[in-house]
């Protein structure tokens, strides 16, 4: 194994599948406390939570005058809120329900006088058990195993940057979606779309109208749900004619009838010899089965052909 792909972890969805169930709803707490204070921002930009340093955060939120921050530390398993103000409060995340982190983070935020209110039911989530203030099933937090995927999105953010650096029309930052739980960049044509049918489980239709309102060629990164395995994906909205047939690369990408998008296991990208260069042809050749087919004008408008710093 190359020193690069050493950075790479292995994520094998049975070893944490508990814990990523878990940590998927907790997500979804925090995501919708900054829902509940953001002002909206096209194609649901205003909800997703970033990358950073040390695991994820909602960047800063605004209240009033004042502003705070949630905060998922991953390096020393710890969810922290600050305020502009210079208040801080914090908890462990180790093995806890869904329920008793609720109350964490909402006794925590009502020390620091902030009042957040949000639907407590779980979305985009086939048959959620129970309201996040019930659900005490769920509980599971393995340590090493968030690590390792705090350490994956580490490398994906990266690449998925020099991906995104590439492009100038319209697109999205490299954001995390806490609905699907996945990490993802989005192109945009510049075109307007077809109404898209909606149908995300336990989401509005309206919210995916807004999302798909205009032509996009989108990828991401799912730690495993619905496939078994960890996976990059692909897709095209709307999807133009030949896209399922065409030659996307590398070799081990395929195309998912049931779910419309082109799959990339993120083992044949951690087990590779250069794995940077293997997601970055997936998204490239991706990009391009969407945007050629589609007729998107990529040679006027959209794409940086060289870098514009000066030498």
């Amino acid at each position: 194994m190359t020193i690069q792909n050493e950075h790479w972890p292995r994520l094998p969805l049975d070893q944490w599948q508990d814990t990523y169930e878990t940590l998927h709803l907790w997500s979804q707490i925090v995501g919708k406390i900054r829902l509940s204070q953001m002002p909206w921002i096209n194609h649901s930009w205003h909800v997703a939570l970033y990358v950073t340093a040390s695991g994820l955060t909602t960047s800063l939120i605004p209240y009033g005058t004042r502003g705070f921050e949630i905060a998922f530390d991953f390096a020393d398993h710890r969810l922290r809120i600050a305020t502009s103000e210079g208040e801080r409060r914090s908890f462990a995340l180790k093995p806890m329900s869904v329920a008793t982190f609720y109350r964490k983070i909402f006794h925590a935020l009502a020390e620091l006088d902030i009042e957040a209110r949000i639907w407590p039911m779980p979305v985009e989530i086939l048959d959620p058990i129970q309201p996040f203030p019930e659900n005490e099933a769920q509980a599971a937090y393995d340590a090493e195993s968030v690590g390792r995927y705090w350490q994956a999105l580490l490398q994906i953010h990266r690449v998925f940057t020099n991906f995104r650096a590439r492009f100038i029309g319209k697109v999205s930052p490299v954001h995390f979606f806490w609905g699907a739980f996945d990490i993802a960049v989005t192109r945009f044509s510049g075109r307007s779309a077809p109404k898209h049918p909606g149908g995300a489980p336990n989401c509005a239709d309206w919210v995916m109208e807004e999302a798909y309102s205009h032509e996009v060629s989108s990828a991401g990164f799912w730690p495993g749900a619905g496939l078994g395995e960890a996976a990059f994906y692909a897709y095209a909205y709307p999807e133009p004619g030949g896209f399922s047939e065409y030659n996307v690369r590398p070799e081990a990408a395929y195309y998912h009838k049931e779910l419309g998008e082109f799959i990339l296991p993120y083992e044949a990208v951690r087990t590779a010899d250069d794995p940077d260069s293997v997601l970055l042809e997936f998204l490239q050749t991706t990009y391009e089965a969407a945007a050629d087919l589609a007729e998107w004008d990529r040679g006027g408008a959209l794409e940086r052909k060289t870098d514009p710093r000066p030498k």
